[in-house]
C-alpha cells in the first residue's frame, strides 16, 4: 500500500508522544491508558543527536510500499535491515538468564505480600545483562563443549556480544522473574485454612495456568502481532533502549559512558538510603505533618496521616510508597495527563470521599473504615473461616451467630469503581475505537483471501507485505501445534489436579475459566496494543464464579475465587505479555522460534522460585499476615490476601445474590450502569468540543484509580503527584533532551536499587533470626508518624 489509511494515521498520530514514557514494570501491573492527545507531540522528533537510534531510511519516504506501511514512529526506532548471522541460543544467553531471573522470581513474589513495592524492574535486566553480556564475551574461553548424548556441542563464547542474545535474556526474565496470579489461593489456603497445597500440585499448576495464558496468545497473534499498525508501545520502548545500546555497543560515546556512571551510582545511592525508611527510619515513610503540629489531636492526625488517615499533604521519602505500582502507572514512565487523572482520582477517594464517610455518615457504616477485612456489625473482625464447613460447605449456623457480613465504606466504593472500570473499558471501546477496529477487520480478511506467495506454512505471515514481515520470513515460523500442545500439557495438569480435589474449584467451572479467557484476548488485546492500557478483570472474574457455584452443596470454599481468577486471568494477561514479548522479537529480527523458547524456558525456571519465595514468606512473617502482630509501618500487611479472602466469602460463601439484597451492597450493580454511561458522555463532549481535549479524560483509568484500595496506606500519591510534574512535565517539556537521555536510566537505577535494598534487609535481619531495629525517635514504638490520636 501507497499510504496508511486515515483511520489508522489518526491512532498513530494519537499515540505517538507516549512512545518515551510507556515502558512497563516488569511484575506487569496493569497500566493506565496511553490514550495520548495527538497535539501533544511536539517533542517527538526532539532526541539528542548523542543518543538517538540510526533510522534506514528517510521519515517522508512513503514511495516504498515496504516502507509506507510501517508507522512514522516504529520507523523512528526500528532497524529495517537485519544480520541473519547472529547467535541467539547461546551459552551466555541461558548463563545470562538464570542469572537475572532467580533474584527476579524471588522479589516478585516477596513483593506481593508487601503493601507497598517497586518491581523488580525490566530496565534493570535489559541495562545490566548488556554489561554483564559484553564482559562474558571478552572473558569466557572459545572452547568448544561436547554434549555426548546428542552428540552435539556448542561454544562457550562464540564471538561478539550480540544484541539477539540481549533481548532473548531479557524476554526470559519478562517472562521468569515475575509474580504468579496462583499465589493467592495457595497462600490464602495455608495462612487461613491451615491446609497447605501439595508442593508438586502448587508448582505444577502455578505453571499451567501461565502455559495456558501462552498458548492463548495464538488466538490474537495472526491479527495483532504481524499487522504493522498496531505498534505495540510498550514493546517500542523496549526496543529504542535495545537499538541504542546495540549502537553504543559498537561505538562507544563519552555519552553512554556517563551513562554507565549515573546508572551505578543512582543503583548504590538508593540502595543504601533505603536502609533507613525501611529498616533504620521508618519515620520517613510518612512526613505527616500535622501529626507534628497537633500530635494528639483525633482530627488533625486523620487529616494527615498516611498510615490510616487521608493523608492530605503526606510526603513520603520511601522510594516503594513512590513508585508504588499498586496505586497505577509508574512515575517515570506514565505521561503526565494520565498522571493527572489517576491524582484525581486518589483526591475522590482519599481526601473527598474519605472525610465524608468518617464525619458525614457516607455509607452508613462507621466502623471499619480503611480495612479490606470483613466486619461484624458492630466493627469486630468477621470469623470469615467459621463460615466454611470442613467439607468445604457454607456454615449457615455460623453466619445467623455472626450476623451479615459488612465491609468498610472505603472498600465498598472502591468495588464500585472496579465493576465500573470494567464495563467502561468496553464502553471506551465501543465510542473511541470503533472505526479502528472495522478497519483492522477488513483489512485482515482483504488479506487473508490473497495471502500472497511463499511458504505454505507461513501464508499468514506472507500475508503482510511491509518490511519487517518481509525480513522475519528469514526465521521458520513457531507453527501452530506447538501452542497446541502447550495447551494440552497445561490443560491435563490442570484437570488432574482438579479432578483429584486438590484445588477448591468444580472441574465444569475450569472449562468456563478457559472460555472466559479466551473471549477477552482479541478485544482487550487490541485495546492494549494501541492504547497500552491492560484492564484488570480479577474482581468480576470472582463475581462471575460466585455467580455459578452460590447455589451448589459442595465447593463452597472462599480460595475457590481464587482460584478461578487466576485460570481466567492468566489467560488474558499472560496471552498480553507473550504478544507482547514477541512484538519486541518481531522488532528485532529475532527468530520466532527462539523467541516462544525463551517465553516458555523463562516460566519453567521462574515457578519453582516463585513457590520458594512465598514459602519463605509465610513461614516467616505469618503473624504480620494474618494481622496477629500489627506491622507498625505497614509494610508487611498482605493487602492483596486480604482482600482476596474478603471477596472469596461475599461472592462465594454468601453469595451475589443474598450480598446484593443487604442493603450496604444495593449501590454495587449501578456500577456496570455508570462504567457504560460516562465514556458515552466523555465522547459526546469530545464531539461537541473537540479542541478541549475531553478524551484524555480516560473513564477507565479515573475509576481504576479510584478502584485501588488504599490498605490504610494513603502516602505516597502525593509525592507521585509532584516528582511526576518535574520529571514528566517539566523535564519533559522543557529539558528534553537531558529527560531522554537519563529517565529510562533513572527509571531502572531506582527500582533495581530498592529491589536490592529489600532483598539485604530481608537477608540481614530477617531470614536466619529476626533483627528488630531499637525503638528511637524517628522508629517511635507508638507511632512512626507522630499521629498518637489516630483512631479507625
Amino acid at each position: 500500500m501507497a499510504s496508511r489509511t486515515s483511520g489508522a494515521a489518526e491512532t498513530e498520530a494519537k499515540f505517538a508522544s507516549a512512545l518515551p514514557a510507556v515502558e512497563p514494570p516488569i511484575n506487569r501491573r496493569p497500566a493506565a491508558s496511553q490514550d495520548i492527545d495527538k497535539d501533544n507531540g511536539q517533542n517527538k522528533e526532539k532526541l539528542p543527536v548523542e543518543d538517538a537510534v540510526e533510522v534506514d531510511v528517510d521519515l517522508e519516504d512513503e514511495n516504498d510500499p515496504e516502507i509506507s506501511q510501517i508507522p512514522a514512529e516504529v520507523r523512528r526506532v526500528v532497524s529495517l535491515h537485519d544480520d541473519t548471522t547472529l547467535p541467539t541460543l547461546t551459552f551466555r544467553y541461558f548463563l545470562l538468564s538464570v542469572i537475572f531471573v532467580i533474584p527476579g522470581a524471588f522479589l516478585s513474589s516477596m513483593n506481593y505480600f508487601r503493601t507497598t513495592y517497586a518491581p523488580y524492574s525490566v530496565f534493570f535486566v535489559q541495562i545490566a545483562s548488556n554489561y554483564v553480556g559484553l564482559w562474558l564475551a571478552r572473558v569466557l574461553p572459545r572452547r568448544q563443549i561436547r554434549i555426548p548424548l546428542i552428540n552435539r556441542s556448542f561454544s562457550l563464547n562464540p564471538g561478539p556480544w550480540s544484541v539477539k542474545e540481549h533481548v532473548l535474556v531479557t524476554i526470559t526474565a519478562a517472562s521468569g522473574a515475575t509474580g504468579n496470579l496462583a499465589t493467592t489461593p495457595i497462600a490464602l489456603s495455608d495462612l487461613y485454612f491451615n491446609r497447605t497445597i501439595h508442593p508438586a500440585a502448587a508448582i505444577f499448576f502455578m505453571w499451567a495456568i501461565d502455559a495456558t495464558g501462552y498458548a492463548f496468545a495464538a488466538i490474537a497473534r495472526q491479527v495483532l502481532l504481524y499487522e504493522p499498525a498496531y505498534p505495540w508501545f510498550q514493546a517500542l520502548c523496549q526496543t529504542a533502549l535495545f537499538e541504542t545500546q546495540s549502537k553504543q555497543n559498537k561505538n562507544p560515546t563519552p555519552a553512554a559512558r556517563k551513562q554507565i556512571r549515573v546508572f551505578w551510582g543512582v543503583l548504590l545511592g538508593v540502595t543504601l538510603w533505603q536502609f533507613l525508611p525501611e529498616y533504620a527510619f521508618p519515620m520517613l515513610n510518612s512526613m505527616a505533618f500535622l501529626c507534628w503540629v497537633a500530635p494528639h489531636n483525633p482530627i488533625a492526625n486523620f487529616i494527615g496521616s498516611g498510615l490510616g488517615g487521608m493523608g492530605f499533604l503526606n510526603l513520603t521519602f520511601d522510594w516503594a510508597n513512590i513508585s508504588n505500582y499498586n496505586a497505577g502507572v509508574p512515575l517515570f514512565l506514565s505521561p503526565w495527563w494520565s498522571q493527572v487523572v489517576l491524582f484525581c482520582s486518589f483526591v475522590l477517594s482519599c481526601w473527598v470521599l474519605l472525610p465524608a464517610a468518617k464525619w458525614g455518615g457516607l455509607g452508613g457504616y462507621p466502623y471499619c473504615l480503611m480495612t479490606n477485612r470483613a466486619c461484624t456489625a458492630d466493627g469486630s473482625r468477621y470469623p470469615v473461616t467459621d463460615l466454611v464447613t470442613p467439607q468445604n460447605t457454607f456454615n449457615q449456623t455460623a453466619y445467623e451467630e455472626n450476623g451479615p457480613l459488612h465491609l468498610g465504606v472505603q472498600y465498598l466504593w472502591s468495588i464500585f469503581f472496579d465493576y465500573a472500570s470494567y464495563f467502561s473499558a468496553y464502553s471506551w471501546i465501543a465510542f473511541f475505537g470503533a472505526s479502528q477496529i472495522k478497519e483492522a477487520y477488513h483489512k485482515f480478511r482483504a488479506r487473508r483471501n490473497n495471502p500472497g506467495q511463499g511458504i505454505n506454512h507461513q501464508w499468514y505471515v506472507q500475508q503482510y507485505t511491509d518490511r519487517l514481515n518481509v525480513l522475519m520470513r528469514s526465521y521458520q515460523e513457531v507453527p501452530l501445534w506447538w501452542y497446541l500442545v502447550l495447551f494440552a500439557v497445561s490443560f491435563v495438569i490442570t484437570m488432574t489436579i482438579v479432578g483429584l480435589d486438590i484445588l477448591y474449584i468444580p472441574w465444569w467451572t475450569y472449562l468456563v475459566a478457559l472460555g472466559t479467557g479466551a473471549a477477552v484476548v482479541v478485544p482487550l488485546g487490541w485495546l492494549y496494543a494501541i492504547s497500552n492500557f491492560q484492564l484488570p478483570i480479577g474482581t468480576f472474574n470472582e463475581l462471575l464464579y460466585g455467580t455459578m457455584v452460590q447455589n451448589l452443596s459442595t465447593n463452597r470454599s472462599p480460595i475457590g475465587a481464587s482460584i478461578y481468577g487466576a485460570i481466567a486471568g492468566d489467560a488474558w494477561y499472560r496471552a498480553q505479555y507473550m504478544l507482547q514479548d514477541q512484538k519486541i522479537g518481531h522488532y528485532m529480527h529475532v527468530p520466532q522460534r527462539a523467541v516462544f523458547f525463551s517465553q516458555v524456558f523463562g516460566i519453567t525456571m521462574g515457578v519453582p522460585i516463585n513457590y520458594a519465595a512465598m514459602s519463605w514468606i509465610i513461614d516467616s512473617k505469618r503473624d504480620y499476615l494474618t494481622g496477629v502482630i500489627e506491622d507498625a509501618a505497614h509494610i508487611w500487611t498482605g493487602q492483596s490476601l486480604t482482600s482476596s479472602l474478603t471477596l472469596g466469602v461475599q461472592y462465594v460463601l454468601i453469595g451475589p445474590t443474598r450480598l446484593f439484597q443487604q442493603e450496604q451492597f444495593k449501590p454495587l450493580p449501578y456500577a456496570f450502569l455508570v462504567g457504560a454511561a460516562c465514556p458515552a458522555l466523555i465522547y459526546l463532549l469530545h464531539r461537541l468540543f473537540p479542541r478541549a481535549k475531553f478524551h484524555l479524560w480516560n473513564t477507565t483509568i479515573f475509576f481504576s484509580g479510584g478502584s485501588i484500595f488504599y490498605g490504610n496506606v494513603s502516602t505516597g500519591y502525593f509525592s507521585r503527584f509532584i516528582g511526576g510534574f518535574v520529571v514528566m512535565y517539566w523535564a519533559y517539556r522543557y529539558r528534553y533532551a537531558l529527560w531522554a537521555k537519563y529517565n529510562f536510566i533513572l527509571a531502572a537505577a531506582f527500582d533495581a536499587g530498592f529491589n536490592l535494598n529489600m532483598l539485604l534487609v530481608f537477608l540481614i535481619f530477617g531470614s536466619a533470626k529476626v533483627i528488630g531495629m531499637p525503638n528511637w525517635w524517628g522508629n517511635d514504638a507508638a507511632s512512626v508518624e507522630k499521629c498518637y490520636a489516630l483512631d479507625d
